[in-house]
C-alpha cells in the first residue's frame, strides 16, 4: 500500500500506529521491492527504528513529520552515510547532515538511506550511474528519470512518502513525471544547499518527491529559512496556501511553440491538461516560448558547464576513468570557455530575463509539458546525449530564469506511460503554484505513484474561521455590495474570501425580486465553476441565517475548486425550468455588469 505524508501523520498521532512500526514497514517494502540499484546506501535498521523510538517522548502536534520516512538523493549529506554522489572514487562520509536533511529531522523525519541518481547529478535519464539503474515501477521499459532517479522511484514505488531529490535543469521535475509522482522545484535559496555537492552552484536547488503537492509543501514548510552557512541562501518566506484563486492567467505556448519529437500521444495529453484547466476557471494567455528555448540552450550551450567541472576537475585530472564515460564527455566541455564568453553568456542572459520579466506581467505562471517524450532505457543507452537533451525541452531554462516549479501528474496514456505538466513562475511565487497545482491534480482523479492508490480528497486548508463560527457561500445577491448583504453583515458576518466552485454547476437568472441566481448541482465536469464569496458567520447567526433563506433557494452542500466542500446556496431544479441560463458569465456579479441586458 502506498500512503501519503498526512495518512501518516495522522495515524501516529491517533495512535492507529507507531513512527517505529511505520518505519519497519518501510525497510521491509524496500526488500520486497528488490531492486538494488534504488539505493546506494541504508541505514542501520535497527538504529533508525530506535530514532523512530524516541519520538514516543515528543509532541506529536508540533512535529509536521512526526515519524514520516524519507530517503534523500546522495549527492546530499546525512551524517553517518557516505555520500558518493554516484561515484565511488569521491565518496566521502560526512559528520553532519545537511541543513536541509537538519531540518527534517528536527521535524520529526526519519532517514531511511541515500538514493541511486545519474553521477555528479549530470542527466535527466537515470541511467548514468555505476550503481545501477533503478527500475521504472510504472513501466519497467522506461528510463526512471534523472538525475533523482532513486528518489523518485522510492516514493513511486511507496518504499518512502517523501524524498529529497536537487534540480538544477530538470532533475526534480522530469523523474517525478516518469514516476507518477509529484516534483516541487523551490525558488532558488529558499532551502539551503549547505552540504550538497554541487552540480552548477549558482542554479542548485533541492528538490521535494511526494504523492501530493500538500505533502511537499508540508516539507517544503519544515525546510524553507535563510542559512548563514549558505551564501546562496535567500530570506523567502513560505506563503500559506490558499484556494483556487480567482481569476487565474496561464500561459500557454503560441501555436505550432511547442515541441514533442512526433510523440502525438504527448501532445494530446498536454492538450487535455490546457482543457481541465479551462474547465476549473482559469483564464488562458498565450506568450512567446522561444526566448525560453533561447535560454535553455544556454545551459549546456554556454558557460554554465565549467561550474560542473570545477567540482570534479581534480578527479578529471587524477582518475578520468572513475567518473562515467558520458557523464565525463559532457563535463570535461566546462575547461572550455574564456571569460569573454563568459560575460557574453552573462549579458545574453540578463536580457532573457527581463523578457521573462515582461511575460510574467500578463501571466500568474506558466503551463508546460514537464517533458515532451519519454524513452525506454534501450533507446537512452543507445544515443545517451541527445535523448537526454530532450527531455530538459521544457526544464532547462528554469533555474537560469530564477523561476519556480511544480511538476503534476495530467494522465496516464493509453499506452501506460504517465504524462505530466509543470506550472512555472517568478522566484517566491511557490505558494501560489502550489495553490492551483493542488486543485488540479486533485481534478485529475489519477491514482498515485505506480501503485494504482486512489489520490486522496483534498484536505481543508487551515481556515481564517474563529471559533464557534461556520463558513457559508454566497453567488448572488448577498455578494459584497449586492443588495442583500446587509443580511449578512448585520448578523455580524465576515468575509473570509472570494473563490469559485468546481465545474460541477450551472447559474440561473430567477425572475425573483430583487434579481437573484439560482446555482443547480450537475455532474462532475460538465458545468462551469461559479465566483462566489465565503463568509462566516456565529452558530446564531448561522442559524437565523439559513432559517431566513426563502424556496426556491436551500443551502446545501457545495463543492469548490480545490476540493473543499461548504455550505452554500442551491436552487431547486424545478426552479430553473424557464429561467434565463447565465452559466458563461461565470458568475452573479459578471452577469449583472455584461448581460443583464
Amino acid at each position: 500500500m502506498t500512503e501519503t505524508v498526512a495518512e501518516i501523520v495522522a495515524a501516529h498521532r491517533q495512535g492507529q500506529a507507531s513512527p517505529a512500526e511505520t518505519v519497519a514497514r518501510s525497510f521491509e517494502r524496500i526488500r520486497a521491492h528488490g531492486d538494488a540499484a534504488v539505493f546506494i546506501s541504508l541505514r542501520d535498521e535497527k538504529d533508525a527504528i530506535s530514532e523512530a523510538g524516541r519520538l514516543a517522548s515528543m509532541d506529536a502536534a508540533s512535529l509536521p513529520l512526526y515519524g514520516v520516512p524519507v530517503a534523500v538523493k546522495d549527492n546530499i549529506d546525512v551524517a553517518g552515510l557516505p555520500t558518493t554522489a554516484a561515484c565511488p572514487a569521491f565518496a566521502s562520509t560526512p559528520a553532519r547532515d545537511a541543513t536541509a536533511v537538519a531540518r527534517l529531522r528536527a521535524a520529526g523525519a526519519i532517514i531511511i538511506g541515500k538514493t541511486n541518481l545519474d553521477q555528479f547529478a549530470t542527466g535527466l535519464v537515470g541511467v548514468r550511474s555505476p550503481y545501477g539503474i533503478p527500475k521504472n515501477p510504472v513501466r519497467g521499459d522506461l528510463v526512471p528519470g534523472g538525475s533523482s532517479s532513486g528518489s523518485a522511484v522510492a516514493v513511486s514505488a511507496g518504499l518512502v512518502p517523501l524524498s529529497l531529490g536537487t534540480d538544477t535543469a530538470g532533475s526534480g521535475r522530469v523523474p517525478a513525471m516518469l514516476n507518477n509522482i509529484v516534483g516541487l522545484k523551490p525558488s532558488l535559496g529558499m532551502i539551503s544547499t549547505a552540504g550538497l555537492v554541487p552540480a552548477c552552484r549558482t542554479l542548485d536547488c533541492i528538490s521535494v518527491f511526494s504523492l501530493t503537492v500538500d505533502d511537499a509543501i508540508t516539507a517544503l514548510t519544515a525546510m524553507a529559512a535563510p542559512d548563514p552557512l549558505d551564501p546562496f541562501s535567500r530570506d523567502r518566506p513560505l506563503k500559506a496556501l490558499s484556494s483556487f484563486p480567482s481569476g487565474v492567467r496561464l500561459g500557454v505556448p503560441r501555436s505550432g511553440q511547442l515541441i514533442f519529437f512526433g510523440d502525438r500521444a504527448a501532445e494530446a495529453a498536454y492538450g487535455e491538461a490546457i482543457a481541465r484547466f479551462s474547465r476549473l476557471g482559469v483564464n488562458l494567455v498565450e506568450f512567446d516560448l522561444e526566448p525560453f528555448y533561447e535560454t535553455a540552450r544556454l545551459l549546456y550551450e554556454g558557460p554554465w558547464v565549467a561550474e560542473r567541472y570545477l567540482v570534479i576537475r581534480d578527479l578529471l585530472a587524477s582518475d578520468p576513468d572513475a567518473i562515467h564515460p558520458v557523464t565525463r564527455e559532457i563535463t570535461i566541455a566546462g575547461a572550455r570557455p574564456s571569460a569573454a564568453d563568459t560575460f557574453a553568456a552573462l549579458y545574453r542572459l540578463q536580457g532573457l530575463r527581463k523578457i521573462a520579466a515582461r511575460t510574467f506581467a500578463d501571466i500568474d505562471a506558466l503551463v508546460l509539458p514537464t517533458a515532451p517524450t519519454t524513452y525506454t532505457t534501450a533507446e537512452v543507452l543507445a544515443n545517451p546525449i541527445e535523448l537526454n537533451s530532450r527531455l530538459g525541452t521544457y526544464t532547462n531554462f528554469v533555474n537560469l530564469l530564477d523561476l519556480c516549479g511544480v511538476a503534476l501528474p495530467a494522465a496516464m496514456r493509453d499506452d501506460g506511460i504517465p504524462f505530466g505538466i509543470t506550472l512555472l513562475a517568478p522566484a517566491g511565487d511557490d505558494a501560489k503554484l502550489a495553490s492551483i497545482g493542488r486543485a488540479f491534480h486533485a481534478d485529475t482523479r489519477l491514482a498515485v505513484g505506480a501503485k494504482a492508490v486512489p489520490l486522496p480528497a483534498l484536505a481543508p486548508l487551515p481556515s481564517s474561521l474563529r471559533d464557534g463560527e461556520f463558513a457559508i457561500a454566497v453567488v448572488g445577491a448577498h455578494l459584497s455590495g449586492m443588495a442583500l448583504n446587509h443580511e449578512l453583515t448585520s448578523l455580524g458576518g465576515r468575509l473570509l474570501e472570494a473563490t469559485k466552485t468546481a465545474p460541477n454547476y450551472r447559474l440561473y437568472a430567477l425572475p425573483t425580486t430583487p434579481p437573484k441566481p439560482g446555482m443547480l448541482g450537475i455532474a462532475p465536469g460538465e458545468g462551469v465553476c461559479v465566483e462566489l464569496e465565503l463568509w462566516a458567520l456565529s452558530a446564531a447567526g448561522f442559524g437565523r441565517f439559513v432559517a431566513s433563506v426563502p424556496a426556491p433557494l436551500s443551502i446545501g452542500t457545495i463543492t469548490l475548486a480545490d476540493g473543499r466542500d461548504v455550505k452554500g446556496f442551491i436552487v431547486e431544479s424545478a426552479a430553473t425550468n424557464g429561467a434565463r441560463d447565465i452559466s458563461s458569465f461565470g458568475g452573479w456579479r459578471a452577469y449583472l455588469a455584461k448581460g443583464a441586458a
